[in-house]
């Protein structure tokens, strides 16, 4: 039995970058030995044990057989015999099929991961086994961000073939949306959506986003000249590792592509005709509630954001309570949406502008804690209020009043 530890973690440990999640594999082993050695048995398709003390996951050395079209249709053969280089050349990318051999401190990398580390590349291993796993297309896509590395060309052709030839219809949504949601976890998300475009796969996963790249906008408004590359400029403006701000930006203004032509440059109520377009791309990819309830909120309210300054208390508390999703306020996460739909503009050149932006964010900042300050049981004579139909008109008459009096 020989033990190294691989993937992620020797990746990440060339790269100086902490990891938390250690894989070992396990050469020349079977599961009866691993057994006997205290090892805990987990895996379904194949053999993946915890061990005793550390509850790390070792997997026996294995090869892999395709027998079906989805990502998950193998067969796997995890005799003794399997050797390293054999387990090692299955695996995706060269920065992900090095090991490490903790007995004698040695990296073994037949396929030249460290130096595609050192370069920032992203490289298949094996183009026979990559193409297998449709999965690995978007892989590809979520590694580009996660890392901030650039695909090897023959690697991006790989993937268009994968594409083009119909393989990331099978995969399932819920594999699909944990490969977005981990790119959104990475303040270069913007690469995973440039990259999924440029090889065909953003229109195959999200129509809905693909769609922005062919509503024009108005160059005073939108320099980059249409609804798709405002979008990506935005996502490389908020620099955020936010999933749900990511996600919200992507989708801000989806509703640009059900605008009527004749009603360009204004885009008149894009903002209220995406809800629509995002409830079908969230239900369609079982996304989160939470993800889907907050980018349809941004999108419906992010055009009111301009108004603030000119807003009497009614309307400023009308905006508010929208920010308020399942007892959560996300005021500051809508912000974020705003800002970064406001500096892609060539107003956000204007310092004067940049200031009055700010000034508006601080203005709905205290709304929003003035109004969740205020209790029911504050109002005047609470006690003898009637517990009608008219109690929450009244406590919305209340709040407003209390916001007149501390913010105007």
């Amino acid at each position: 039995m020989k033990i190294y530890k691989v993937g992620g973690a020797v990746r990440d440990s060339l790269l100086g970058v902490a990891c938390s999640d250690v894989d070992y594999v396990v050469v020349g082993s079977t599961v009866a030995e691993m057994k006997q050695n205290g090892f805990m048995e987990v895996g379904k398709g194949f053999p993946v044990f915890l061990h005793p003390v550390t509850k790390e996951e070792y997997a026996l050395a294995r090869k892999e057989i395709k027998i079906g079209d989805k990502h998950t249709d193998f067969n796997f053969v995890f005799t003794p015999d399997i050797t390293l280089k054999e387990d090692l050349e299955r695996r995706d990318f060269t920065c992900n099929a090095i090991a490490y051999d903790p007995l004698s401190e040695e990296y073994i990398d037949y396929f030249g991961g460290r130096e595609d580390i050192k370069n920032k590349i992203l490289r298949h291993v094996n183009a026979g086994h990559f193409v297998e796993d449709p999965l690995r297309v978007l892989r590809l896509c979520r590694f580009a961000a996660q890392l901030d590395f650039t695909p090897d060309a023959k690697t991006v052709e790989l993937c268009k073939f994968m594409v083009a030839s119909g393989m990331l219809e099978y995969l399932t949504p819920e594999r699909v949306w944990k490969e977005v949601y981990r790119a959104m976890t990475t303040r270069h998300f913007y690469r995973f959506i440039e990259l999924a475009r440029s090889i065909g796969a953003l229109k195959v996963i999200m129509p809905e986003v693909d769609a922005l790249w062919q509503v024009p906008e108005k160059l005073q408004f939108h320099p980059e000249g249409n609804s798709g590359d405002h979008t990506l400029t935005a996502l490389k403006r908020a620099q955020s590792a936010s999933p749900l701000v990511n996600f919200a930006i992507l989708l801000h203004d989806v509703g640009k592509t059900m605008t009527p032509q004749e009603e360009l440059p204004s885009h008149k109520l894009h903002e209220l005709r995406g809800g629509e377009l995002i409830y079908k791309l969230c239900n369609r990819l079982k996304v989160p509630n939470r993800y889907r309830e907050f980018a349809a909120m941004a999108c419906k309210q992010h055009m009111k954001f301009h108004y603030i300054p000119e807003m009497r208390p009614g309307s400023l508390y009308n905006l508010a309570v929208t920010m308020v999703l399942g007892h959560v306020c996300y005021v500051n996460e809508y912000i974020q949406v705003c800002r970064a739909d406001f500096y892609t503009t060539y107003e956000a050149d204007n310092q004067q502008l940049r200031h009055n932006f700010e000034q508006s964010a601080l203005k709905l900042q205290k709304a929003c804690e003035i109004i969740n300050a205020v209790k029911a049981s504050d109002m005047p004579k609470f006690d003898e209020l009637p517990k009608d139909e008219t109690f929450k008109n009244r406590l919305r008459e209340y709040k407003i009043k209390i916001l007149r009096e501390k913010l105007f």
